[in-house]
């Protein structure tokens, strides 16, 4: 535990305060804004639509960069100072990104109408919205691209101030839009808010002008996409498969239920969206790259009980004071119209709970690329999640969405011990400790 906490007083706090933790805490502030001019000016209603929008948009981002972020930003920390494997490494991405893009815009502008009743049924009418996505959407990725550059080379600081710009701006503009236009102008905000960070585009390439004369065509590389091809299908599966299953659960409570009680959960999944958002990146600082070091069960057992004794005291805390403050917390982020979420905080923090246990470690799998444990694992939690959800929402209505949630992650969590048990339970000899 000492270790833990000397290396987060001395490495990821020093990161965490300048870049992740102002970042996340405007991120915060900005949703409950966001949230709490939904609420007044649109309702439940408007919430689930736009919960579903925002699923389409965060899968189809993810879709148009290929899900070679990381991948990407890994690759250019470790080629930075070679010349000819930054450039193949630049071209690379750079034109896959742009091709799956340009594809993708193109995919959604001429099928609009089919993805409007797909994301919100043929019983309302955005075409439009997915038409403006689809021509923004090229934009997306050119930022991703430029911010993926200066994550790679440390540049922390003009990421933050771009981050608090870009965040500052759309928040303004999401309130402004939402106040002058209800739901047409929240939908609007949702797909334009990530344009409006072509200020990162613009400083990027600025700040790193030499680059852009490494970016050729004629560089490109199948090796570098092959050396990437498991961060990025890893990634691509969570972030599209999450959005997707969240869509079609939140379709089947609209058919189900109705549409206010689909917001009502879209609610509870933003609240555990913004307590969650803390804890998911202190795991991404410390957890993954301290597991890429461990070459033992020994050493991988240590970290994993000595997080779960330092950290998971402290959220139990939170969310408890987060569970008998729930009725305030509704009053503060939302209105008395959203008062039957005050029901969904016990089976959704519970879950989160196990959430939380099996990530950290799950973590292992991207350390150590187990790649086919990692797939199969998510698209069963994914699988779980829909037909648990579907089943206990037969039952139990409104509340079977989070019973669903945590039955899935309870679920997750014992398969997850069952592929690790031998190393954080089992008997460690010394022959058998070098299994990493």
């Amino acid at each position: 535990m000492k270790r833990f906490f000397h290396y987060i007083n001395n490495e990821v706090l020093i990161e965490a305060a300048g870049l992740n933790r102002a970042n996340i805490s405007l991120k915060i502030v900005a949703g409950i804004l966001i949230s709490k001019f939904i609420a007044i000016y649109i309702g439940p209603q408007g919430m689930a639509l736009i919960g579903n929008l925002r699923n389409f948009l965060s899968a189809i981002q993810s879709m148009a960069i290929s899900g070679l972020y990381k991948g990407f930003v890994k690759a250019i920390g470790q080629f930075k100072y070679e010349a000819k494997e930054l450039s193949k490494t630049l071209s690379t991405v750079f034109y896959a990104g742009f091709f799956s893009s340009i594809f993708l815009a193109f995919l959604c502008y001429y099928n609009a109408e089919f993805i409007n009743d797909l994301i919100f049924s043929d019983n309302y009418n955005y075409v439009y919205v997915i038409e403006i996505l689809a021509l923004v959407l090229p934009f997306y990725a050119l930022n991703m691209f430029s911010f993926a550059i200066m994550n790679g080379f440390s540049k922390y600081k003009i990421l933050l101030v771009i981050n608090i710009l870009g965040q500052v701006l759309g928040l303004l503009v999401t309130l402004l839009l939402i106040k002058q236009e209800n739901i047409d102008g929240a939908l609007m905000a949702v797909v334009i808010t990530p344009a409006l960070n072509l200020l990162i585009t613009i400083v990027g390439i600025a700040f790193r002008k030499s680059l852009v004369g490494s970016i050729n065509i004629t560089d490109i590389s199948l090796g570098v996409l092959k050396k990437l091809s498991p961060d990025m299908i890893m990634a691509l599966v969570s972030a599209v498969a999450v959005p997707i299953v969240m869509i079609i659960i939140r379709n089947y409570l609209i058919s189900e239920v109705g549409i206010k009680s689909a917001g009502y959960w879209t609610a509870m999944t933003r609240v555990s969206d913004y307590y969650l958002m803390f804890i998911n990146s202190l795991m991404t600082l410390y957890i993954l790259p301290r597991f890429k070091e461990i070459s033992t069960k020994t050493e991988f057992r240590k970290e994993v009980f000595s997080f779960y004794k330092s950290i998971l005291p402290i959220l139990l805390l939170i969310l408890l004071i987060i569970y008998f403050s729930r009725s305030l917390l509704i009053t503060v982020l939302f209105t008395e119209d959203f008062r039957p979420v005050e029901d969904l905080f016990g089976y959704q923090i519970l879950g989160d709970v196990f959430r939380v246990l099996s990530m950290v470690i799950a973590y292992q799998f991207l350390a150590k690329k187990m790649f086919a444990h990692f797939i199969v694992l998510e698209v069963f939690l994914f699988v779980t999640m829909y037909f648990s959800s579907v089943y206990l929402v037969d039952a139990f209505g409104l509340e079977g969405a989070v019973m669903g949630h945590c039955l899935s992650y309870i679920m997750y969590f014992g398969i997850i011990l069952l592929i690790f048990g031998s190393s954080l339970f089992g008997v460690l000899t010394e022959e058998g400790e070098n299994d990493y």
